[in-house]
Parts: structure tokens; sequence; C-alpha cells
């Protein structure tokens, strides 16, 4: 590897600690500041696995209040801490950890928190990316802890060549000079949730564009300006979102109401929620600001869509006003404005071997036909999981899914013929490049790779398209295996 590609490590360093004190801190060491106590740091890095810091936080929170230091984690019973801890990641398991904790130190360590990785590691839920964690953060002493950011941003630099985290740890230990050991974990997980994310980084807006080779990089594509508030009739734009969000009670505990203030839209749609509105948790059934719209599958735990609107509208038509077989699963919400129609749609899946193939082409038949007859009368905007990639250039392995569903030649020329009669596909106004997608299997570490599929769209009829402003993805919001979709319009 040349020099070239190589990152110059003293000034990229020196750059981000003038830049990330503007980003978020990372929650361990906010916790670290706040009471530079190795049990909580402790605790709180444990929490913090494959969980997001909003969550960690409030969990740490609750858990802080019952518990302040051992003595008093040592009352408390593996299902009070799992009720105190939910919805942190794997939550059961590491109920489990923090009650076996106590115990485990009084033995080994006469109640003390060890100050060393080599001891750290012998304590129940406790791996070498915790350990050097706790060293480095509670106890200020050299230690590299290496987490997916910083195993994934140095190989971006190039400044190792690794394939795993614990080889990046070893690496860094060789090469990295000792004074970044304690510092480069805080500053590279706060520069990946922030620039440098897993998907579609931001390197538009990079402090370190200049410096960084971007090895095995795809950036994203910067979003067009948002446009101006007078661009509409009567002075306003109007934001929309649709997002799957593949179950509503699973990612409310992954902060859905913080994740929706993100994509701030005047209406949102979300397919798959999975539930019926009586099942979910106050914060999802009723967002501050909106009014929500509810169809859920007859079947409990299946299929069902929502809308959450900040507008009132004229009416709301729940299905298609089809026979009950393609009723029953909750997949099209309409809401009727002055100017336009909005129809949320969650198209079936074909499922493996085709075998619903015959269903869904019915299914979308009559959708087709519905979406037509709306648009006789006014603009019809559809958005929604279509199950449908339209394009080659739509799924990151095409010639290896030619007979997959959601790919299949019978699905394709549906939305081929869906296109035809009167539809644009809006996100196609603006980008005509590979490597979008909306929609990645957890299998494998396929987000992280972009290996995607687009099945997720907005689309409107032939007479609003001169309305339509700005199109885009958000892969970069997580929460689900699908990430959001966005229009606006003028």
């Amino acid at each position: 590897m040349s020099k070239a590609e190589i990152i110059d490590i003293e000034q990229a360093v020196d750059r981000l600690e003038q830049e990330v004190p503007n980003y978020r801190v990372p929650v361990v060491d906010l916790i670290a500041v706040q009471s530079q106590d190795p049990y909580k740091v402790l605790v709180a890095t444990i929490l913090s696995a494959r969980t997001r810091d909003e969550t960690t936080a409030g969990a740490a929170a609750r858990l802080f209040a019952r518990a302040p230091d051992l003595d008093t984690l040592a009352r408390l019973s593996e299902e009070e801490l799992a009720k105190l801890i939910r919805p942190v990641g794997f939550f059961r398991a590491k109920a489990g950890y923090l009650a076996r904790l106590p115990a485990a130190l009084t033995a080994k360590f006469r109640g003390k928190i060890p100050a060393t990785v080599e001891e750290l590691v012998q304590l129940p839920g406790v791996g070498r990316k915790t350990a050097n964690l706790v060293v480095a953060v509670a106890f200020e002493r050299p230690a590299i802890c290496v987490d997916t950011h910083v195993h994934r941003i140095m190989n971006i630099w190039g400044y190792v060549n690794t394939t795993t985290p614990e080889a990046t740890e070893k690496a860094l230990r060789a090469k990295l000079p000792q004074p970044y050991w304690r510092r480069i974990n805080s500053l590279l997980v706060a520069f990946g949730q922030e620039i440098c994310r897993p998907v579609g980084p931001h390197c538009d807006r990079c402090p370190l564009a200049q410096l960084c080779p971007r090895l095995g990089v795809r950036p994203r594509k910067p979003p067009a300006p948002r446009p101006p508030m007078s661009a509409a009739p009567g002075g306003t734009s109007l934001r929309l979102a649709s997002w799957n969000v593949n179950g509503l009670r699973a990612i409310a505990k992954k902060g859905f109401a913080e994740l929706a203030g993100e994509l701030d839209a005047d209406l949102l749609a979300i397919q798959e929620i999975k539930a019926h509105p009586d099942q979910l948790p106050a914060e999802a059934r009723a967002l501050p600001g909106y009014q929500a719209f509810w169809l859920p599958a007859k079947r409990k735990g299946y299929s069902g869509v929502a809308i959450y609107s900040r507008l009132e509208p004229l009416k709301v038509l729940y299905g298609m006003g089809q026979e009950e077989k393609y009723e029953q699963e909750g997949r099209v919400l309409t809401m009727e404005f002055a100017d336009f129609f909005l129809v949320n749609a969650y198209l079936p899946n074909a499922q493996p071997e085709l075998a619903r193939l015959p269903f869904k082409l019915d299914f979308c038949r009559h959708f087709q036909q519905f979406c037509e007859n709306l648009a006789t009368q006014k603009n019809v905007v559809v958005c929604g999981d279509l199950n449908v990639a339209h394009r080659e250039i739509d799924l990151a392995r095409p010639q290896e899914n030619q007979q997959s569903p959601g790919f299949s030649p019978a699905e394709r020329a549906w939305l081929d013929g869906f296109l035809a009669n009167g539809f644009t596909d809006t996100f196609r106004l603006f980008n005509q490049e590979g490597g979008n997608y909306t929609w990645w299997s957890y299998r494998g570490g396929a987000r992280q790779r972009n290996v995607g599929w687009r099945i997720d769209y907005f689309c409107i009829d032939s007479a609003g398209r001169r309305r339509v402003r700005e199109a885009g993805i958000r892969p970069e919001i997580m929460g689900s295996d699908h990430c959001p979709v966005t229009l606006t319009l003028g």
C-alpha cells in the first residue's frame, strides 16, 4: 500500500479532536465525566453493546437510580434488572450478566472493579472491547478499545488492513502511538456516528476529506437543498416520508419517536407495523404533533400499515374496496387531501420459490386499478414497500436473483406497466446511479457492505410530477432492515 493510501494519523487525530466536541459524546464517556466511578462505567459499557446511545443512557439512568453501587446491585433480582434495562439489546442476557457481577467481583477481586484487561475479561458479559474501554475510560490507563467504528474507519483510512476487530486491536497495539490509545475509541465512535457512517458516509462534509484515501467507501450523494417555503402554491412545501419499520413494537424500543423527529415529515407513512394499536406503547400510538391512522392486519403480529399526519385529511380510505382475501392483511391505507391522495402500500411478498406470486400479481392488478381510478380525480402519491426491485441497478446482485421473490420477471413486468401507465418513480428523477438501496438482509453484514435492494418507493401520477422538488433515501437512519425514503412536494 502506497503512502498516498494511508492517512496521516497525527493530522487526522488533531483535526478530530477539534471537530468531535461538536458531536454527541458517546454515552460511556459521558457517564465517566459525570461520575468518575469504575462501577458505573463498567455497567454502562455492558449495557451499551449493540444498543443506541440514547437507549443506553435511559437504561443506565433507571438502573443507577435503583443500584448506585455494587451492594445495591446485588439486591436486585435478574427479573428486576431485566425490567430496568429493557429495551437495550439482548436485555435478558445482560440482566443475567449484571445479576452475577457482584458475586464474581467478590469471589475474584474482593469486591473491587479490576483495572486490567486480563482481569476484566474474567467477569460475566465482559469481552476485550468492553475491558479495554473500562481500562481507558474509568482508569485512564493506556488501552485500545476496538469496536466496529474503530475497525471500519481504520481500514478506510488505510492505517490497518484487517478483517476483524480483534486483528485491528493487535495491529493498532503494534503501530498506533500510545498517547492516542485512550482517545481513539471516543473520537472514532463519535465520528462514525456523525460523519463516517457505515452506510452513506458524509464524505461531502468530512473534516478529513483532504487526508482520507476512502478505501472501500461508497459516499452518499449529498441531498438536494430543500426548496424554499415559497416554492409551493400558498407559500409552503410538503415533506413526506415512508418507512417499512419491520415491527412497530420492536422499533419503538429503539427510539422510534426520536427517529421520526429526525425525519421531520408532515406525513409519515409506515409499513409492516405487525401490531394492532392496542398492542403498542403510548409513544408509538401518538407521536407529538401528529394524528395517527391505523390499518392493521386481522392476524395479529403480521403486516399492517399506518400514517402519522400533521394535516387533517378530508377522508381516509381503509383498503381498496376489494373482496376479503385482498383486504384482510392490512396493506393499503389512503388519505385524501384538498389536491392529492396519499396511498400508503405494503404489497405482498412473492415468497421463496415464488409460492405466493399468483396472489401478489392479482393483488397488484387491483392495486394499480385503484390508484389509476384515484388519479382521475386529483394527484396521487403512492408510497411504501412495493416488494419489487425494478431494474438491475436497484439491487446489488441482479444476476444471482433473476428468479428470486422481488426480482422475478413477472413482478418487474408489473412495475414496468404501473410506471408506463401514468406513474413516475420519483427517486429516479434525481438519481440514475446504482448502489442506492432501501432494504438489506440482517445476515452476513449486508448493510455494512451495502449489499441491498431498492424496494421502497415514492411514485406520483404524471399530472403531479411537476410538483416534485426532491426525492431521497435515508440509509443512515437505522432501526429496521429497511431505511426511510423521502419526498418533497411544492
